[in-house]
């Protein structure tokens, strides 16, 4: 199993911090556009539960990406508000570069309550195709680097009113 972990401050309390990453529509945003890093394409998202945040909340993500399907689901595991958030892949999934993977948000309060200190973590596996591994061994740390700098990205701006590109 592989790992990948990052932080950052954003000048806003743990609650606003977690209600804003909590919705997967934020923090998977920049699967949602076309970009470099996404070979020109983009996924499309999908609730598949009663409820968009929480414990056992449920999502699918489907496209394509170079011609090929991509197609996985993810279901919150853990989930304390204003704390902590895990969600993994589950069943069949239909990825390039990556089998499985479990994201960890945990939030820590800074300078009394004023900031909090976002960390996010991403295990993964590579699949299992000898081709596909291939791929994932040289692409998979850049692509895990992008999305959770993505992810802390777009949240600091969006929180901090910032423009993407004053982030670093």
């Amino acid at each position: 199993m592989k790992s990948k972990s990052k932080g950052v401050i954003i000048h806003s309390s743990p609650d606003i911090v977690f209600d804003y990453m909590d919705n997967l529509s934020n923090t998977g945003m920049h699967m949602m556009e076309n970009s470099g890093m996404m070979m020109g394409s983009k996924l499309q998202l999908e609730q598949l539960s009663d409820h968009a945040k929480g414990l056992n909340a449920k999502f699918r993500w489907s496209g394509k990406m170079m011609g090929i399907t991509m197609d996985f689901t993810t279901v919150v595991t853990e989930w304390v508000f204003g704390k902590e958030k895990t969600w993994e892949t589950i069943g069949n999934s239909k990825m390039i570069i990556l089998k499985w993977y479990k994201m960890r948000l945990s939030l820590e309060p800074r300078l009394n309550g004023h900031a909090t200190e976002a960390k996010l973590n991403i295990d993964y596996t590579l699949p299992d195709n000898i081709f596909l591994k291939i791929l994932g061994i040289i692409l998979s740390p850049w692509y895990a680097n992008w999305c959770l700098n993505n992810m802390l990205r777009d949240t600091k701006a969006n929180l901090e009113g910032l423009p993407k590109s004053n982030i670093a």
